[in-house]
């Protein structure tokens, strides 16, 4: 399938949901973004989006309590789920928002894809590779982005991409990893070419649809 090409600058936000029961209905197509609090889940979006704050940014990791939705075409939708892992959140907090997280991506047909995000020093954590183990046995392709790469010289961050790399290979699975960089915008192509490629199984009908309105 030749993949069709988006704006993702002309995204606007849509709702936050603090569950799936307050969210649109469930067609079209969202890709999702997850990862730790700390993993600049927020300034991706925004880099992606060309907008400084269509995402939320917080000093305090953590502050993502919803699940936010943004969309860039009608039926095509970005999703900024909880970050987790967060130590200092309070503990029934933390719990609220796994669960909301897990319902979101066990029990939402449109998910069509999981962009992963994990500061490239510190990769790989418990719950990073739970997320991906979750999304490899739903059949979910993942794409991880190894953010904050400006901070690593180029040497040491093409390693880190290397052996994340070889990593995930024992989850099976379609994963692709890749260095991103909210400040000097390198990887912002590899994120835009793999969400055109998710988005752009929209089923035929309603592309035809909108074309005629």
């Amino acid at each position: 399938m030749t993949s069709q090409t988006f704006n993702y600058h002309v995204t606007h936000f849509v709702i936050s949901a603090p569950d799936i029961r307050h969210l649109p209905g469930d067609e079209g197509i969202e890709v999702a973004f997850a990862g730790r609090s700390n993993a600049g889940k927020s300034s991706a979006l925004n880099t992606l989006t060309n907008q400084k704050s269509l995402a939320r940014t917080s000093k305090t990791p953590g502050r993502t309590q919803l699940i936010n939705l943004f969309e860039v075409k009608e039926g095509v939708r970005l999703v900024d789920l909880p970050g987790y892992g967060y130590a200092e959140v309070p503990e029934e907090m933390k719990r609220k928002w796994q669960r909301a997280l897990g319902e979101y991506l066990q029990m939402r047909n449109c998910l069509k894809g999981l962009v992963v995000l994990m500061d490239i020093r510190h990769p790989l954590k418990d719950l990073d590779q739970q997320m991906i183990q979750w999304a490899v046995d739903v059949n979910l392709p993942v794409l991880v982005l190894l953010t904050k790469a400006d901070k690593l010289a180029s040497g040491a961050r093409k390693a880190q991409v290397t052996m994340v790399r070889e990593a995930v290979i024992s989850f099976g699975g379609d994963i692709q990893v890749e260095a991103f960089s909210s400040l000097k915008k390198f990887g912002v192509d590899k994120l835009q070419q793999k969400l055109d490629h998710w988005f752009s199984q929209i089923p035929p009908e309603v592309l035809a649809e909108e074309a005629a309105e």
